[in-house]
């Protein structure tokens, strides 16, 4: 008898389990680059079961989810944020802040993140982007997927090198230095040892920078033979490279020896356009953070004098940079180096990627599909059955007016509402 009702409650719950049912007004196909009218999603679980033309009949368990004034497309990807941070001119937080209170601050800007649409970022380089990770894996938090690289690799006085611009005496404190490495040697180790602290991606500083204190923004600053050995290496462990790298020549070695994408791009030039084509690099062009820094600089004090000068040089060029990527052919996966600029602004990439050429809807493809692709994820980035239920809704129509990114009404995460105004 025992046996028999077991039996009936399994049955009942196999045949009553809840679907939810979103019937969408308008619903963004990111593959075919289409605007589609009257379309339902159903999603059991955290998945997508079927996407049907027109609007299903509900069952009487349904949960039905009424988008019919809005329209839908796939969760946004960023690529390129750091969230543990947000621009700030006051330098010295570094030297106040302990991890935990870093950590408590970044709780804000997961969500903040999460609600303005972007279901899933690539965190390339935070101190505490692997808990943070951790902590929304578990429930623990609210905030978007992260595919974390934990500490960025740089070199002795690299645009990663925290002690560019201390005193001798504090320039060889170790925990400062922790993310240094010069040679194949030291190279190879610190990979591994982002794999063992559980990074998901690994990032290196190929070049100068802008917000560090060092003179050159744009220099390699790795061999090839240095690349060559942290891209094999995280090969090695199942990991792809991202290449922060404004310079030419530090984009050059950098896709020579493989990496998956260069971050900026500030200063690519034809040979290096080439050589991402023939190798299928992608470029994140962060146009948004180019711009905002630029601003940051025009503010008295924002910035020291060294770091002002390459900020109003990057905002200048940037967004031309991204245009030439683009129209020669260049794989185009959207990121915006979220935390250079006040977090939640990230649909304003959007804005600058259609000034510079690309078209509406490859703009939000760049940041679906391409963006999927480029983390190795295919359960991410379209609406499509078998496919993660993140979902998100706008008023209006983003292929005719990208402005209405800036204010997402409905946010769906592996088939939980976040948002549903």
């Amino acid at each position: 008898m025992k046996k028999l009702l077991l039996l009936c409650l399994l049955f009942s719950t196999a045949t009553f389990a809840q679907r939810t049912i979103i019937y969408c007004g308008q619903f963004v196909d990111v593959k075919q680059l289409t605007v589609q009218k009257e379309m339902s999603i159903i999603i059991e679980k955290n998945k997508i079961s079927d996407v049907q033309k027109g609007y299903v009949t509900a069952t009487a368990t349904d949960k039905i989810i009424d988008l019919k004034n809005k329209t839908v497309m796939p969760g946004l990807i960023d690529c390129h944020v750091h969230m543990d941070h947000e621009t700030n001119p006051d330098r010295t937080l570094r030297f106040s802040q302990n991890e935990a209170d870093i950590a408590l601050e970044a709780t804000k800007f997961c969500k903040i993140t999460l609600l303005s649409g972007f279901t899933t970022v690539r965190d390339l380089g935070g101190s505490v982007s692997i808990q943070l990770r951790n902590a929304i894996n578990k429930g623990n938090i609210i905030g978007p997927r992260i595919f974390a690289a934990g500490k960025a690799l740089s070199s002795t006085g690299g645009h990663g090198d925290g002690t560019n611009g201390l005193r001798n005496d504090l320039m060889h404190i170790p925990e400062l230095n922790s993310d240094v490495v010069n040679g194949v040697d030291e190279c190879i180790k610190m990979v591994r040892q982002r794999y063992k602290e559980g990074a998901d991606v690994i990032k290196m500083h190929a070049t100068g920078g802008v917000l560090s204190l060092e003179k050159d923004g744009a220099g390699a600053q790795f061999s090839e033979e240095e690349m060559r050995a942290i891209i094999t290496t995280a090969k090695d462990y199942g990991l792809k490279v991202a290449a922060h790298a404004h310079g030419a020549e530090g984009i050059k070695r950098a896709v020579r020896a493989g990496v998956s994408s260069i971050e900026h791009g500030t200063y690519v030039d034809d040979e290096a356009i080439a050589l991402m084509i023939k190798m299928g690099t992608y470029h994140v062009p962060t146009i948004i953070a180019g711009k905002s820094v630029a601003d940051s600089a025009k503010k008295p004090g924002y910035f020291p004098p060294i770091i002002a000068a390459k900020a109003t040089a990057v905002g200048a060029t940037i967004q031309d940079a991204f245009a030439k990527t683009y129209k020669a052919g260049v794989k185009i996966a959207f990121g915006t180096d979220a935390g250079v600029y006040a977090h939640g602004k990230n649909w304003m990439e959007f804005i600058y990627m259609n000034e510079a050429g690309m078209p509406a809807l490859e703009c939000i493809k760049a940041a679906t599909v391409s963006a999927s692709d480029l983390l190795g994820n295919n359960l991410i980035g379209t609406i499509e059955k078998g496919k993660f239920a993140d979902i998100i809704a706008v008023d209006g129509d983003p292929s005719k007016d990208l402005k209405v990114m800036s204010n997402v009404k409905f946010v769906m995460k592996e088939g939980v509402v976040y948002k549903n105004e």
